[in-house]
């Protein structure tokens, strides 16, 4: 009995079934990170290329660019770089992305982003000033030269010699001033009238004959002392002294000066007296004739 009990007893077989597709250890995940990373780069590399300007884009570019030593005679073939150049076109070859971050800036903050075209507009700017000093400098010279010709040519006339007194030259800001003065035993002008006395006539000949020489525009201004002068008409030392510029204007036209070159011819009275503190003296009774220092027509160009 007991040997048919062993030869019944079940045989009871186990099979393992394997199902694919199972766990594999987590290397989809670092794929996975790497993916996120490339991406995260990308949208920085356009975030970048869209904000910075093209000085930026060429520091970036300097900033990772290779030292000589570090490129000097191979271009990574064979080796770590497998076969990939860094020179640029090496780079653009092997259809790598550069991706370059900004440079430190220098500009302190809290000023303006556009410092570089502020520190050319400077540049621009002192350009321009040593220019108009050169220019200053240089007519400051042609009216030296003019004054000294001048007066050479009165003195070696024996009948202007007498009246160099009468002749007071300077140099201002607003350009070369030539004035033709009364003196208490002399007067350029017959009394109380706009007609010059011959001599005086000679003279604004011999300064419109060298004056004529240069390209300056000519102001021309009358003065007249503050002794009272009034006719029954209405006409006083306004009209006075305006007639007499003009006095002056026709005789330097009569010594070939151009009419074009006359900017203004004016009357002033006695507003603008040459001895301030004596306005009734014969000195303040002149003419005043400037030639006009010229603007710089070009500017200079960095």
């Amino acid at each position: 009995m007991a040997g048919k009990n062993d030869d019944e007893r079940p045989i009871l077989i186990k099979r393992i079934k394997k199902v694919s597709g199972g766990h594999h250890g987590g290397a989809w995940k670092v794929a996975y990170a790497d993916f996120t990373t490339a991406m995260m780069a990308f949208f920085m590399l356009l975030w970048l290329l869209n904000v910075t300007t093209k000085e930026q884009k060429e520091g970036l570019a300097d900033y990772f660019s290779p030292s000589s030593a570090s490129v000097s005679g191979a271009s990574g073939s064979g080796g770590v770089l497998g076969g990939t150049s860094l020179s640029k076109d090496g780079a653009m070859n092997s259809g790598a992305v550069i991706m370059t971050m900004p440079q430190p800036s220098a500009t302190p903050e809290g000023t303006s982003a556009d410092r570089g075209d502020e520190s050319a507009t400077e540049k621009l700017r002192k350009a321009e000033a040593e220019w108009k000093k050169a220019i200053a400098a240089q007519e400051d010279k042609t009216f030296q030269e003019l004054e000294s010709n001048l007066r050479q040519a009165i003195q070696e006339m024996p009948d202007l010699a007498a009246l160099s007194e009468h002749l007071v030259i300077d140099i201002t800001d607003e350009g070369m001033r030539i004035q033709l003065i009364d003196k208490d035993n002399r007067s350029m002008f017959k009394t109380g009238t706009a007609e010059l006395y011959t001599y005086a006539q000679n003279m604004l000949r011999q300064i419109g004959e060298r004056i004529n020489r240069l390209p300056n525009r000519i102001m021309i201004t009358g003065h007249t002392d503050t002794t009272p002068f009034e006719r029954g008409d209405g006409y006083s030392n306004w009209e006075l002294s305006a007639d007499r510029g003009n006095a002056a204007r026709r005789v330097l036209r009569s010594a070939a000066v151009p009419e074009d070159r006359f900017a203004t011819v004016r009357g002033r009275a006695s507003t603008e007296p040459l001895l301030p503190d004596q306005p009734d003296r014969a000195e303040n009774r002149r003419i005043t004739i400037l030639l006009l220092r010229e603007a710089p027509v070009v500017p200079p160009k960095l």
